[in-house]
């Protein structure tokens, strides 16, 4: 029997585009640091206004990665 272990992460991502940017920046950047990224879960979807208009998209996202056994 084959068994595997995955960590998960929240991390924040914010863009002037829009909500699937903000995730995709969140993901970019924890693949910096983090190896093996293989999942992406939306928590959350927010945004800053300014004078009635959107003027910044942050999305939150859950990123589940492999973890070494060892």
């Amino acid at each position: 029997m084959s068994a595997s272990v995955a960590k998960v992460i929240e991390v924040v991502g914010a863009s002037d585009k829009s909500w699937a940017d903000a995730a995709d920046v969140a993901v970019q950047a924890a693949a910096e640091s983090v190896k093996d990224i293989r999942g992406v879960q939306v928590q959350h979807m927010t945004a800053e206004v300014e004078n009635g208009r959107i003027v910044r998209y942050k999305t939150t996202v859950k990123l589940a990665f492999g973890v070494e056994q060892g």
